[in-house]
């Protein structure tokens, strides 16, 4: 009889369980969903293995962090598939200007992108071979208390591409009675988490939280009234679908990144490095009804994308195309 023999897929993530970060959100989740039909292992860096069998397919996230293991791997097994994740920096910044990313995007059988608006930095010749797949969150339920305050979420570790500062000098310049910001996430920048703490000092509605495990982060933005999000480039923001999926509104820097997520039509976008525009946004957002029920029905709208069952059926379908399902004649004896 014919039996499918199960494949070995390596996912080469730059961050593993302690960064807490995308990369390592989106190395667990594919490991999850690509367990329902291969054998997974997730690495930080692949290296040849001169005890066969070596992986089927390597799915390396991030061009220039990755960039070893995506070419080692096609030295050693060139006939064998490769899948390129472009996550945020790399995409926005490391292919333009960096030897190794360029190289990756060279290698890879196939290009992967988180949101539609990142074909447009890719070179013509490679695109197409890229593939759109967003990253999803499982949907929680909308939070429906009375709330003592307005509170508008920052989810992301301090580290400049983020830009912390435009939430921090935000704080100062809100003016609606109720609100408060809140920012979640470890100072990877010393100076950064001197700035916050000194913002919290000197500005009583900012509050710096701290890193959090993600699922208490979750259950923390969910009960938000909307979540900021002021970074100068993203390749396609997990908090993003994690706010949308909590039915918590956005507010969002206007980068590309940003808008391949939530759509050219969004009303929630300030320009980034804007502290003002994001004050006056996050103070429409309280005060305005029917500005802040328009950003949840575009929010609401745009759910279905960052559903989990979405994300897992288009990575299968990538794996499955790319041919490392073989079958193999085997003969069980019964």
């Amino acid at each position: 009889m014919q039996k499918t023999e199960r494949p070995h897929v390596c996912i080469v993530s730059p961050a593993l369980a302690a960064a807490n970060n995308g990369n390592w959100q989106t190395a667990a989740r594919w490991a999850r969903f690509l367990r329902a039909r291969c054998r997974v292992t997730v690495v930080q860096q692949w290296r040849p293995d001169p005890a066969p069998p070596a992986p089927d397919l390597l799915i390396a996230l991030h061009a220039r962090r990755s960039a070893d293991s995506l070419a080692a791997f096609h030295v050693a097994h060139p006939g064998r598939p490769t899948v390129l994740v472009l996550t945020g920096t790399d995409l926005y910044r490391d292919i333009h200007t960096d030897d190794a990313a360029q190289a990756s995007l060279r290698q890879a059988t196939r290009l992967v992108l988180l949101q539609d608006a990142g074909r447009a930095e890719l070179p013509p010749a490679l695109r197409a071979k890229a593939h759109v797949i967003y990253q999803s969150a499982r949907s929680l339920q909308p939070w429906t208390a009375p709330r003592r305050h307005a509170d508008i979420a920052m989810i992301g570790h301090l580290r400049d591409e983020k830009d912390p500062l435009t939430f921090m000098r935000a704080a100062a310049l809100v003016q609606a009675p109720s609100a408060r910001l809140l920012h979640i996430g470890g100072a990877l920048d010393a100076a950064l988490g001197e700035q916050a703490v000194a913002t919290q000092a000197q500005t009583s509605r900012y509050r710096w939280l701290g890193a959090l495990p993600r699922a208490q982060a979750r259950q923390r933005l969910r009960r938000c009234h909307a979540m900021a999000i002021c970074s100068r480039m993203e390749g396609g923001a997990n908090v993003i679908i994690e706010a949308v999926t909590s039915g918590v509104p956005v507010l969002a820097s206007d980068i590309s990144g940003n808008r391949g997520m939530l759509g050219d039509d969004y009303a929630g976008y300030f320009r980034a490095g804007d502290a003002a525009a994001l004050a006056r946004l996050i103070d429409r957002s309280i005060l305005d009804a029917a500005f802040y029920a328009t950003l949840r029905a575009q929010c609401a709208a745009r759910a279905p994308l960052f559903a989990p069952a979405t994300e897992q059926a288009a990575l299968l379908d990538l794996v499955d195309n790319l041919g490392i399902f073989r079958s193999t004649d085997c003969n069980h004896g019964y």
